[in-house]
């Protein structure tokens, strides 16, 4: 601001000298002229009698100096005022609500730097806009999406509990059959309502994150131990290859158990036809890294971008019992951020691989 006010005041103290200059010469070139030019031409001089004993030759003179210095200061800015001019233009059609508009930035002043003061202020007020677009349409997404998965296992419960309520059942175990279709579909629903919860909070900064040391080798022999009944049902027989001895990250063991669960629980799920799923864990510079592998129906090019997105699926006809909430990897994706890492995934017509890049600890090898 300091620089602006000292710009503007040199640029006017120099416009003034150079005016007050150029009107001494012109004046007294002026004066000059109408001298030689009142002796060759009598009608001159009749007319330049007649107004030297109308106004005296001290106000003449003033009149003439100041009419000189008026004219010589707005040819000094007359570009200046067309440059305000075509600014005040784009301005209004600015606030006419045409924020592709810019200010041309034609000189290297105080206006110059307006204007460019101008353009930075509407690309962030475009910006702002476009982001409260954009969250608006989440949101109204988001309702639409949860309304729609939270309706489909609702509607399947009531339907079967209304049969049941209403002895619409040929016998026991009919009633049975009802009953557990409707307690599936109620778990269905609880993973939902506690997918959607978690990525809310997670979404919001308010999920809390409890940083410890710990072992990711150590914590995925622990998952397959846990999950190898699940394996076992699906008919995937999965391996775990760690080659480095020293995996210490600094983590929540709690957030990473769920990241590494859903990344397992997807593999099972789309991978079984591959019937094997393969976990390597290494490390990679600073960073430590996991591979969760399967050889089932690859993520077509197309969707691979998206996948991460919350209540993305890549088979749209996929049903509720098939597909998942469309929430596991985006808060998986959450998670992994959470930590200072990245996550990423790649498919082609052999394998798809789950990889998770996260800042390695150090410590004793």
């Amino acid at each position: 601001m300091a620089n602006i006010v000292q710009r503007m005041t040199f640029r006017l103290i120099g416009q003034l000298i150079v005016s007050s200059l150029l009107t001494l010469v012109s004046v007294l070139a002026t004066g000059f002229l109408l001298a030689i030019v009142g002796k060759e031409i009598p009608v001159i001089r009749e007319i330049l009698n007649l107004v030297t004993r109308l106004v005296p030759d001290e106000v003449l003179i003033v009149m003439l100096a100041l009419f000189f210095f008026i004219l010589y200061m707005v040819l000094f800015n007359i570009r200046r005022y067309w440059y305000l001019a075509s600014m005040l233009g784009a301005i209004r059609r600015i606030a006419d609500g045409n924020f592709e508009e810019k200010l041309p930035i034609k000189q290297r002043n105080e206006l110059g730097d307006l204007a460019e003061y101008i353009n930075y202020l509407v690309m962030r007020l475009k910006t702002s806009l476009d982001e409260e677009r954009n969250a608006e349409q989440t949101k109204n997404e988001l309702i639409t999406n949860v309304s729609h998965d939270l309706r489909t296992p609702l509607t399947s419960i009531l339907g079967y509990l209304g049969l049941a309520d209403g002895d619409r059942y040929r016998d026991e175990v009919e009633l049975r059959h009802y009953v557990s279709i409707a307690y599936e579909k109620s778990k269905r629903l609880h993973v939902l309502i506690n997918d959607l919860f978690e990525y809310t909070r997670m979404r919001h900064a308010k999920l809390p994150v409890k940083f410890c040391p710990l072992d990711l080798g150590e914590l995925l022999n622990q998952l397959l131990v846990q999950s190898r009944l699940q394996l076992q049902e699906a008919g995937i027989e999965a391996s775990f290859q760690q080659k480095e001895g020293n995996l210490m990250v600094n983590g929540d063991p709690n957030k990473l158990v769920r990241v590494f669960e859903n990344l397992f629980s997807n593999a099972i799920t789309y991978g079984r036809d591959g019937k094997r799923m393969e976990i390597s864990a290494y490390r990679d510079g600073t960073a430590v890294v996991v591979d969760v592998t399967n050889y089932g129906e690859p993520i077509p090019s197309a969707d691979l971008p998206y996948i991460f997105d919350r209540f993305y699926r890549v088979d749209k006809s996929r049903g509720d019992d098939s597909g998942g909430s469309g929430l596991g990897l985006a808060i998986t994706k959450n998670i992994v951020e959470l930590h200072g890492g990245v996550v990423s995934a790649e498919s082609d017509w052999s394998r798809t691989c789950f990889s998770i890049r996260l800042p390695w600890a150090g410590g004793g090898a």
